[in-house]
């Protein structure tokens, strides 16, 4: 499956956004703590705009990273929703735009307005294209059993079922073992 550009750049975004918190996060820490790994965070992703580098900055983008883990595991109709209460909240008005080496994609907030209101509003546009292409089955939560995170699947065939190569490593350790015991036990009875 494939979305315009900026709709997967996205998508990847609120991935790695999400998968900073401890439950899913490779260090098993929070990996928002403070203002200086928010900024690190978003210098790595080159997300642009104003950014406060203050405290309460960082509550919000961490409430929002909370709001996004919940819209990602909403079936079709309830993102659409959710999807439409974040755009009226920050009066969203989309528009073109061309910058820092991007070529053109959409925005729907200006550049001064707060991170946290901007992420939202960039993730809910590319959440629109996921809907109306009937694809939000593609938005998946990470099938191993002691992580929170999330995944976007952009695979042909649809079959991503991990956040990380460790998640997918450390569940096929555990059916390995399993399948092992149970060879075991059964060679044991005869």
């Amino acid at each position: 499956m494939h979305f315009a550009p900026d709709t997967e750049d996205t998508l990847d975004f609120t991935v790695a956004l999400v998968n900073t918190h401890p439950g899913a996060s490779r260090s098993g820490t929070d990996e928002l703590e403070t203002p200086e790994q928010l900024a690190a965070f978003l210098a790595e992703r080159r997300f642009s705009g104003r950014i406060d580098h203050d405290a309460a900055e960082l509550t919000d983008v961490r409430d929002t990273r909370e709001r996004l883990r919940r819209l990602w595991t909403l079936d079709r109709d309830a993102a659409a929703v959710e999807v439409n209460t974040m755009l009226r909240a920050a009066g969203a008005l989309p528009y073109l735009m061309r910058h820092d080496g991007f070529d053109w994609h959409l925005h729907a907030t200006e550049p001064e307005a707060p991170l946290a209101e901007r992420i939202r509003v960039e993730v809910a546009l590319a959440i629109v294209d996921v809907i109306r292409t009937g694809e939000t089955g593609r938005l998946r939560e990470c099938a191993a059993d002691d992580c929170t995170g999330i995944l976007v699947d952009l695979s042909r065939n649809g079959s991503k079922r991990f956040c990380s190569i460790r998640c997918g490593n450390r569940m096929n350790m555990v059916a390995f073992r399993e399948r092992a015991a149970s060879t075991a036990r059964l060679v044991e009875n005869g």
